[in-house]
């Protein structure tokens, strides 16, 4: 067994999201004497309230900013001393991918790239930079296999989320090679449990079930995956915080697979559902993996291993979301059977949000006409622009303002 690795000031990046909140927590409440700093640019599948078991903490610090921001890295490392970095931070949602790639290279890729590249300027400060992946990197595991995917097996992503990253794990390796920095890696299976954001399958599913809606499955719902409790994972990140070793990956899985009707199935059952008139079956993905399916001995030889059952997990996230009906607010929308890129705030700015939608009629290409925001008169948090045929763009703004925003705030 490796020797044991005693961080001192770690980064935690994406520490208000689903998994990697439940292992700040975790840290910060077995190791008071960690100083932990939380880099977050509060995306709409983040939220403040993941890490409110800490907030007290007098060895935690966050910093809303967004990872793809240079200068931004490069103080917090220099300026926190930094020697650890748990790299968390990405957009994770298969279906947005599909509707827009570019935003999950630059968080993934980019994103990544940044990191690595100040760690590279801080000239040896960095002793530990673990990058989180996914199993979705290896692709599609045959249906009849009876072993899984090994660290060493080949990567062949087939969307473009697992893409992104698979080409952040290659910019890791090839830091650590060229750089000597000591990262390691981990790919872990599907992840479920308190604060997820309710675009994943598990918390969709029991949010619509709270409604008594129908739950919506992708195909036929014959495809596989491995679910493990939150807290199991941030388990094995503690353990892989101190025992794994420097230029190692890591796989943290399990072997109780489920298919997607059962899940359904046996949710429907939880809420006194009938499975036949409450599932529906809908268009699939353009691509939808039938299995994933790791070995995670390694893991186990460092002394990690699953100590929650799906039955035990399923129960307690199902009642921390009965609970907590509206930790999310409004996400009626991440409810639809093919969301894209949702615009749910995860913190309370202390102003309303407005929406305005501005049509701009064109007699040529859509794509020669611009709109020019004065951004001195409001906050613009997020935009999108989207094409309509060949007759008109169309512009939506979100803002956060104490009053709506007005044409006069637009020039075109």
């Amino acid at each position: 067994m490796a020797n044991t690795y005693k961080p001192k000031n770690i980064l935690i990046t994406g520490a208000a999201g689903f998994i990697a909140s439940h292992v700040c927590n975790r840290l910060i409440r077995n190791y008071p004497d960690y100083n932990i700093v939380v880099l977050d640019k509060l995306d709409y599948c983040s939220n403040l309230k993941n890490i409110l078991p800490s907030k007290s903490s007098p060895n935690l610090k966050f910093i809303k900013g967004d990872i793809g921001t240079a200068d931004l890295v490069n103080y917090v490392l220099l300026s926190e001393s930094i020697d650890t970095i748990m790299h968390f931070a990405a957009q994770t949602h298969v279906d947005n991918s599909f509707g827009n790639s570019f935003e999950f290279t630059k968080n993934n890729i980019y994103g990544t790239h940044v990191l690595l590249e100040a760690c590279k300027v801080t000239a040896g400060q960095i002793k530990r930079f673990i990058h989180v992946s996914t199993d979705e990197v290896y692709g599609e595991t045959d249906e009849d296999a009876v072993m899984g995917n090994h660290e060493a097996s080949q990567l062949l992503p087939t969307n473009p989320y697992s893409a992104t990253k698979a080409g952040a794990e290659m910019l890791v390796m090839a830091y650590g090679r060229s750089y000597g920095l000591p990262v390691i890696t981990t790919r872990g299976n599907n992840v479920y449990g308190p604060n997820q954001f309710p675009e994943k399958l598990i918390p969709k599913f029991i949010l619509l079930a709270m409604k008594g809606q129908p739950l919506s499955i992708h195909g036929d719902g014959s495809n596989v995956r491995s679910y493990l409790y939150c807290e199991d994972v941030a388990e094995a990140f503690e353990v892989i915080l101190h025992r794994g070793e420097v230029g190692h990956v890591y796989n943290i899985g399990t072997h109780k697979e489920r298919r997607v009707i059962d899940v359904a199935k046996e949710i429907c059952q939880l809420f006194s559902l009938n499975p036949q008139t409450h599932i529906k079956y809908v268009e699939n993905r353009p691509f939808n993996d039938q299995r994933y399916f790791l070995d995670d001995q390694k893991l186990k030889s460092l002394g990690w291993f699953e100590r929650t059952s799906w039955e035990e997990g399923l129960r307690k996230t199902t009642e921390w979301y009965i609970n907590n009906p509206d930790w999310w607010g409004d996400v009626s929308g991440a409810l639809l059977p093919h969301p894209r890129m949702l615009m749910v705030p995860g913190v309370d700015t202390g102003g309303k949000s407005y929406i305005l939608f501005l049509f701009i009629f064109l007699d040529t290409d859509p794509h020669l006409a611009s709109v020019v925001c004065d951004l001195y008169l409001f906050s613009v948090s997020r935009y999108e622009l989207c094409v309509c045929g060949n007759l008109c763009t169309c512009v939506r703004v979100s803002t956060n303002l104490e009053s709506p925003p007005t044409m006069g705030n637009f020039k075109v």
